[in-house]
Protein backbone atom coordinates (compact mmCIF):
# COMPACT_ATOMS: atom_id res chain seq x y z
CA UNK A 1 0.00 0.00 0.00
CA UNK A 2 1.09 3.33 -0.64
CA UNK A 3 0.60 6.60 1.69
CA UNK A 4 -2.15 7.43 0.34
CA UNK A 5 -4.11 4.45 0.30
CA UNK A 6 -2.95 3.91 4.04
CA UNK A 7 -4.51 7.60 4.72
CA UNK A 8 -7.89 6.47 2.72
CA UNK A 9 -7.80 3.52 5.08
CA UNK A 10 -7.65 5.68 8.09
CA UNK A 11 -9.80 8.38 6.94
CA UNK A 12 -12.48 5.74 6.49
CA UNK A 13 -11.57 3.70 10.06
CA UNK A 14 -14.84 4.29 12.49
CA UNK A 15 -11.68 5.19 14.71
CA UNK A 16 -10.02 7.94 12.89
CA UNK A 17 -13.11 9.11 10.95
CA UNK A 18 -13.21 12.84 12.39
CA UNK A 19 -9.76 14.05 12.29
CA UNK A 20 -8.48 16.48 10.02
CA UNK A 21 -6.45 15.66 7.09
CA UNK A 22 -2.93 16.58 8.62
CA UNK A 23 -3.69 14.56 11.43
CA UNK A 24 -4.33 11.51 9.30
CA UNK A 25 -1.34 12.61 7.09
CA UNK A 26 0.76 12.05 10.86
CA UNK A 27 -0.80 9.02 11.74
CA UNK A 28 -0.41 7.33 8.55
CA UNK A 29 3.79 7.98 8.88
CA UNK A 30 3.29 5.50 11.96
CA UNK A 31 1.32 2.37 10.13
CA UNK A 32 2.80 -0.65 9.41
CA UNK A 33 0.96 -2.82 6.57
CA UNK A 34 0.44 -6.21 7.74
CA UNK A 35 -1.19 -9.46 5.63
CA UNK A 36 -2.65 -12.43 7.16
CA UNK A 37 -4.25 -15.71 5.31
CA UNK A 38 -7.35 -17.28 6.33
CA UNK A 39 -7.55 -18.83 9.80
CA UNK A 40 -4.09 -17.05 10.84
CA UNK A 41 -3.85 -14.67 13.89
CA UNK A 42 -3.22 -11.29 14.61
CA UNK A 43 -2.69 -11.42 18.40
CA UNK A 44 -3.86 -14.26 20.76
CA UNK A 45 -5.41 -14.27 24.26
CA UNK A 46 -2.50 -13.95 26.36
CA UNK A 47 -0.04 -12.27 24.12
CA UNK A 48 1.70 -9.36 25.37
CA UNK A 49 -0.47 -6.01 22.88
CA UNK A 50 1.19 -2.68 22.11
CA UNK A 51 -0.29 -2.05 18.83
CA UNK A 52 -3.85 -0.77 18.01
CA UNK A 53 -4.91 -2.38 14.44
CA UNK A 54 -7.18 -0.90 11.58
CA UNK A 55 -8.78 -3.47 9.02
CA UNK A 56 -8.26 -2.16 5.66
CA UNK A 57 -10.00 -5.43 3.72
CA UNK A 58 -11.02 -8.77 5.11
CA UNK A 59 -12.64 -10.36 8.31
CA UNK A 60 -11.44 -10.98 11.68
CA UNK A 61 -12.95 -12.67 14.90
CA UNK A 62 -12.52 -11.19 17.87
CA UNK A 63 -12.56 -14.59 20.12
CA UNK A 64 -12.36 -15.12 23.71
CA UNK A 65 -11.44 -18.73 25.42
CA UNK A 66 -13.42 -19.63 27.98
CA UNK A 67 -12.79 -22.10 31.00
CA UNK A 68 -16.43 -22.50 33.17
CA UNK A 69 -15.16 -25.79 34.60
CA UNK A 70 -17.51 -28.47 33.08
CA UNK A 71 -17.72 -25.84 29.93
CA UNK A 72 -14.70 -25.12 28.02
CA UNK A 73 -14.37 -23.58 24.39
CA UNK A 74 -14.16 -20.14 22.32
CA UNK A 75 -16.81 -17.61 22.10
CA UNK A 76 -16.96 -15.06 19.59
CA UNK A 77 -17.11 -11.87 21.12
CA UNK A 78 -17.71 -9.94 17.55
CA UNK A 79 -17.05 -10.18 14.22
CA UNK A 80 -15.31 -6.85 12.26
CA UNK A 81 -14.66 -5.93 9.29
CA UNK A 82 -12.82 -2.83 6.67
CA UNK A 83 -12.63 0.09 8.59
CA UNK A 84 -13.11 -1.08 12.04
CA UNK A 85 -10.25 -1.45 14.82
CA UNK A 86 -8.98 -3.78 17.02
CA UNK A 87 -5.95 -4.02 19.55
CA UNK A 88 -4.43 -3.39 22.86
CA UNK A 89 -5.84 0.32 24.01
CA UNK A 90 -3.94 0.25 27.50
CA UNK A 91 -0.90 1.08 25.61
CA UNK A 92 -2.63 5.10 24.75
CA UNK A 93 -2.42 5.24 28.51
CA UNK A 94 1.48 3.94 28.77
CA UNK A 95 0.33 0.84 30.61
CA UNK A 96 1.24 -3.17 29.92
CA UNK A 97 -1.42 -5.29 28.86
CA UNK A 98 -2.14 -8.80 28.51
CA UNK A 99 -4.72 -9.16 25.46
CA UNK A 100 -8.26 -10.55 26.50
CA UNK A 101 -8.80 -11.98 23.24
CA UNK A 102 -7.75 -13.60 20.03
CA UNK A 103 -8.06 -12.24 16.56
CA UNK A 104 -8.64 -14.87 14.34
CA UNK A 105 -8.47 -13.90 10.06
CA UNK A 106 -11.70 -15.64 8.39
CA UNK A 107 -10.45 -14.46 4.88
CA UNK A 108 -6.99 -12.97 3.59
CA UNK A 109 -6.83 -9.48 5.82
CA UNK A 110 -5.00 -6.56 5.43
CA UNK A 111 -4.70 -4.34 8.53
CA UNK A 112 -2.37 -1.52 9.38
CA UNK A 113 -0.32 -1.72 12.18
CA UNK A 114 0.05 1.50 14.91
CA UNK A 115 1.94 1.15 17.91
CA UNK A 116 -0.11 2.67 20.99
CA UNK A 117 3.17 4.46 22.08
CA UNK A 118 3.89 5.80 18.84
CA UNK A 119 -0.11 7.18 18.69
CA UNK A 120 0.13 8.43 22.28
CA UNK A 121 3.59 10.48 21.95
CA UNK A 122 1.06 11.97 18.91
CA UNK A 123 -1.59 12.40 20.88
CA UNK A 124 0.52 14.10 23.97
CA UNK A 125 1.73 16.73 21.48
CA UNK A 126 -1.46 17.67 20.11
CA UNK A 127 -3.97 17.31 23.01
CA UNK A 128 -7.37 18.47 21.00
CA UNK A 129 -6.14 15.19 18.59
CA UNK A 130 -5.57 13.09 22.29
CA UNK A 131 -8.78 14.09 23.52
CA UNK A 132 -10.60 13.22 20.12
CA UNK A 133 -8.68 9.76 19.84
CA UNK A 134 -9.58 9.21 23.76
CA UNK A 135 -13.09 10.47 22.79
CA UNK A 136 -14.13 8.22 20.38
CA UNK A 137 -11.93 4.90 22.07
CA UNK A 138 -14.51 5.47 25.16
CA UNK A 139 -17.43 5.12 22.49
CA UNK A 140 -16.00 2.01 21.02
CA UNK A 141 -14.96 0.32 24.38
CA UNK A 142 -18.60 1.07 25.08
CA UNK A 143 -19.37 -1.08 22.19
CA UNK A 144 -17.06 -3.42 22.85
CA UNK A 145 -17.92 -4.39 26.27
CA UNK A 146 -21.88 -4.59 24.99
CA UNK A 147 -20.73 -7.33 22.17
CA UNK A 148 -18.51 -9.04 24.88
CA UNK A 149 -21.81 -9.27 27.86
CA UNK A 150 -23.90 -10.17 24.95
CA UNK A 151 -21.61 -12.93 23.56
CA UNK A 152 -21.45 -14.28 27.25
CA UNK A 153 -25.29 -14.62 27.53
CA UNK A 154 -25.17 -17.22 24.59
CA UNK A 155 -23.23 -19.26 26.94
Amino acid sequence: MNRKEIEYALESCEFFELLGKSEIAEIALLCQVNTYKSGEYVFQQGDHGEHLYVIVQGHIHLERSMDLGVRKGNIVIEALGKGRVLGCWSTLLDLPHTLMSSAICQKPTTILAIKGSDLRRIMIGNTELGFNIMERLCFLLRDRIQAAYGAMEKI
